[in-house]
């Protein structure tokens, strides 16, 4: 429990962090803009899977990056830990980058992001065991499996927000509250540094998402949804692991329902129709909710809700009991189900 001193420094602490990270992040994107448009990162439109018609800069990304970085000089304190996250960080910033500016084989960022994934888990954070949701107290202790384990689950995160970044302003604001379901989980459960780092990271978010957002004056790119997936992915497994919730393995999952979703139901989808599973395709969520009649905007504030909904869910999960978090999990169920029917997008997708 922080005193009234403490708590009023923390306070401060976060405000400035949010205030300077978000300035940041919005006086950077116009030169990111330029920078864009001066070495190439332009997203031409050169197919129909693409909902926009006229090139956009992309690299938006490096923005968030940048504000994300230098607001963290205000921490009081840079733990060894988190100088390894930024490590790990830097290869999928330059990769994320390259990648924007000369569309790298998808072989050569898939072993990138292997290798960042593998530094995090050797020496920052891994998942060692997982809790059995149905018998209270017994874990399932992973071992040596804990490696590939935790490795498959960053790979796989950084990868489902990469994925949902189809429209403009989605990505960018699903990880905002994403990042902010994690923010009041970790602050609730006393982790100062860790919420202090999220703080951050929203502040950068929203700072760019003026510039991202319908109708959009530059894209993410890979340098802002494989640097916000792989973030939330590596401080995803810190809430889980620190949280004495009942069922906090589902903690993660629920926060980062929709790209997880969306990602399951592509693969499945994907394999059903004998494609590749990388091969893009007209499939996603946000695809089916504009095929309904819906506008882009109309579209990002549905799926904008929906994450909010599952947000509030994982707060309640990390708060509750074990009986109390599966009603709410079921109830996600049947909300979501009726959503997409609504919408007849389940229709559609069979």
């Amino acid at each position: 429990m922080l005193g009234i001193t403490q708590y009023i420094s923390t306070t401060k602490l976060f405000i400035l962090l949010f205030i300077t990270s978000g300035a940041i992040s919005y006086v950077v994107t116009p030169l990111v803009i330029k920078l864009a448009k001066k070495i190439g990162a332009i997203d031409v439109p050169k197919d129909n899977r693409r909902v926009h018609k006229v090139p956009i800069p992309r690299l938006g990304g490096l923005a968030i990056a940048i504000a994300f970085f230098l607001s963290t000089i205000f921490l009081n304190e840079v733990k060894p830990e988190i100088l390894v996250m930024f490590a790990a960080l830097c290869i999928i910033i330059i990769m994320g980058v390259l990648d924007d500016i000369y569309d790298l084989n998808a072989k050569l960022k898939l072993f990138l992001q292997i290798v960042a994934a593998a530094i995090i888990t050797l020496f920052m954070v891994r998942i060692k065991f997982i809790a059995n949701p149905f018998v209270p107290m017994e874990y399932f202790f992973l071992g040596y499996m804990s490696i590939p384990i935790t490795i498959f689950w960053i790979v796989g995160i950084t990868n489902t927000v990469n994925l949902i970044d189809g429209l403009d302003g989605l990505a960018a604001g699903i990880s905002a509250i994403s990042s902010m379901t994690l923010a009041l989980i970790l602050l609730k459960n006393g982790d100062y540094y860790y919420t202090s780092i999220l703080i951050a990271l929203i502040g950068a978010i929203l700072g760019f998402l003026p510039y991202n957002f319908n109708p959009a004056k530059i894209f993410m790119g890979d340098t802002g949804s494989l640097f916000l997936g792989f973030t939330l992915s590596v401080i995803s497994m810190t809430t889980t692991i620190k949280s004495a919730a009942a069922l906090a393995v589902f903690i993660p999952i629920v926060t980062l329902g929709i790209p997880i979703f969306d990602t399951t139901f592509a693969i499945i989808r994907r394999t059903k129709n004998g494609q590749p599973i990388m091969q893009a395709d007209k499939g996603h969520l946000h695809h089916r909710l504009l095929s309904t009649g819906l506008n882009q905007k109309q579209t990002v504030l549905i799926l904008y809700m929906m994450s909010a909904m599952l947000g509030l869910s994982a707060y309640f999960i990390a708060e509750a009991g074990r009986r109390f978090s599966v009603f709410v999990l079921l109830a996600d169920t049947v909300l979501i189900i009726y959503v997409l029917a609504k919408f007849r997008i389940l229709k559609k997708a069979n």
